[in-house]
């Protein structure tokens, strides 16, 4: 839940999923935005859930608990591809950590 959650509440991909709730601050980081909450009470809520990836995730993990009981295999191989693509990220930015610090 780790890497959709990341997804959801912080990649650029998905700002403009974000944007009627949010208002962008700035680039943070590979494919990272920062935004805040805007709006009214309901629309600044709803802004503060989806920008925050900790709140997010417990959100992402009881529906995909909940879809797990349903629909066991589709679910799992929709976790297992996301366990994969949290693995890659953290392999490529240990490289890319690895590379900038032989190159100092």
């Amino acid at each position: 839940m780790f890497r959709l959650g990341r997804l959801l509440s912080k990649g650029t991909v998905t700002s403009p999923l974000r944007a009627p709730f949010t208002r962008y601050e700035a680039a943070t980081g590979p494919a990272e935005v920062k935004e805040s909450p805007r709006g009214g009470p309901i629309r600044s809520t709803v802004g503060e859930l989806v920008t925050c990836p900790f709140c997010l995730s417990v959100w992402l993990t009881t529906t995909f608990t909940s879809a797990h009981l349903l629909w066991p295999a589709a679910t799992r191989t929709v976790t297992g591809g996301l366990t994969a693509l949290a693995l890659a990220d953290t392999v490529q930015l240990g490289y890319d950590s690895l590379t900038q610090k032989n190159a100092e």
